[in-house]
């Protein structure tokens, strides 16, 4: 009760500054967009975690309830004020998944774990692109093409929808504390299909011009080899650094993360990496090549992430066009309905035909239902370079990602919650150990007299 009251309170004197005399104004939207997101969406998130749900999910929630579509507290300035931590959280949530990844404990098993990837993402990928073709004039995206126009849109389509959410995979993981089999296998093909997402769809862009008559890009592979292999190049050297400044100086730690953070997010984009990319790869770097000893980095995370994690969800929620889910709310809910089918049988026979024990891959599917980042920008390339359908297009993949994003975080923690896997975390060489199903910040602690904790 006194949560909702300290919610309702906050909520209410937003709204009074930013509907009052003053708030027309306002010269400062950034600092009370944080201000605001940052306390009454981490009372959202508390409050639903009570309730058995992802914390995310009231990020998002709260988001979507006070933003420009809706409430209109959180005002379309305030909103694309927010967005500007949008690097810093990918980077910061990648590099986390990085540092659970533990190379010598997954060796025995990263060659069927391809394999599942693999045959499930090909069926997925197959299978709408079938159901795309045979519901084509329902669509409403350009029912009047026809031969290889309409076989590319389709293509291009299918790969689009079928892609997976690495951020809200990685943020549900970091935040619930999980580890065990199903995170593992969830994070591993969740960066599988991203890796294939960036590949297929350069791929079928360049399809898609020659079917409507456009010009071959020279540069495709040199630029695709670059933003890939050069990400996890400069990731890797990145982690090696911030090893050495964990093992000889090692010290305020939690401000060294942030940093190094925003380091790698502002490099990356001068220099046009795939920011979840190198963030992983420093990560891995840090873990299985110089591994932090005692508590230090994980308590580092627990204080530096948690603000971030705010902030970036909260900002997601706001930015939710309710107005495309309003328009083509029909046909998003039934391709979205599809597109859960589709996951479920696709997952199924990747884990009989991978070798995958059942009991592991059961509520894998769970896992892949998020959509969200990389999917609205590569939307948003679509609609810039083929206005004509392109932008129907964009409508559509946005308003599956709004119905995306709040089912998906939902059912990957009870698929969590299912497995048991719930507080086992622990960033410190690679062991897991129980704890209480806590966010960041808040994990209980029982070793305060650990000597590696000196100087944070």
């Amino acid at each position: 009760m006194r949560r909702l009251l300290a919610l309702t309170s906050v909520i209410g004197l937003t709204w009074l500054i930013v509907t009052g005399p003053a708030g027309a104004g306002a010269a400062r939207p950034t600092a009370l967009a944080l201000g605001f997101a940052l306390i009454a969406a981490a009372i959202t998130g508390e409050f639903l975690e009570r309730l058995r749900l992802p914390r995310v999910t009231g990020y998002l929630l709260f988001g979507m309830i006070c933003g420009p579509y809706l409430a209109n507290i959180i005002t379309r300035p305030m909103a694309r004020e927010l967005q500007l931590i949008n690097g810093l959280a990918v980077v910061l949530i990648a590099f986390i998944a990085g540092l659970e990844i533990n190379v010598r404990r997954m060796r025995s098993r990263i060659r069927s774990i391809f394999k599942l990837g693999v045959i499930t993402l090909g069926l997925l990928y197959t299978g709408l692109f079938a159901v795309l073709w045979l519901t084509w004039p329902w669509l409403g995206l350009a029912p009047e093409l026809t031969g290889l126009q309409k076989a590319a849109v389709a293509l291009l389509l299918a790969a689009v929808v079928a892609s997976f959410s690495p951020t809200i995979t990685l943020a549900l993981i970091a935040e619930s504390r999980a580890a065990g089999p199903l995170s593992e296998l969830t994070l591993a093909i969740v960066i599988l299909a991203d890796l294939m997402l960036i590949v297929a769809f350069t791929l079928l862009m360049q399809l898609v011009r020659f079917a409507f008559g456009g010009s071959e890009d020279v540069g495709l592979f040199v630029r695709l080899s670059w933003e890939i292999f050069g990400s996890f190049a400069f990731g890797a050297a990145a982690g090696a650094l911030f090893a050495l400044y964990l093992r000889h100086v090692g010290r305020e730690l939690a401000v060294a993360l942030i940093a190094f953070c925003a380091l790698v997010a502002v490099v990356g984009r001068a220099w046009h990496f795939e920011p979840l990319l190198a963030a992983l790869a420093a990560g891995l770097v840090v873990e299985n090549i110089a591994p932090p000893r005692g508590d230090r980095l994980k308590e580092a995370v627990e204080r530096g992430a948690l603000p971030v994690l705010v902030v970036f969800f909260a900002a997601a929620g706001a930015a939710l066009q309710l107005d495309a889910l309003s328009v083509i709310g029909v046909v998003a809910l039934g391709l979205a309905a599809l597109r859960m089918l589709l996951i479920w049988a696709a997952t199924a026979a990747g884990v009989r035909y991978s070798g995958t024990p059942p009991a592991e891959g059961r509520l894998l599917w769970l896992g892949f239902v998020s959509q969200a980042g990389v999917t609205l920008g590569l939307a948003a390339i679509v609609a810039g370079e083929f206005p004509t359908w392109g932008v129907s297009m964009q409508t559509l993949v946005v308003a599956l990602i709004a119905l995306h994003q709040l089912t998906g975080p939902v059912l990957f923690r009870f698929a969590l919650a299912r497995a048991g896997e719930i507080g086992k975390m622990n960033l410190r060489d690679g062991a897991t150990v129980q704890e209480p199903a806590r966010t960041m910040g808040v994990a209980a602690r029982s070793d305060r007299n650990d000597p590696a904790r000196e100087g944070i």
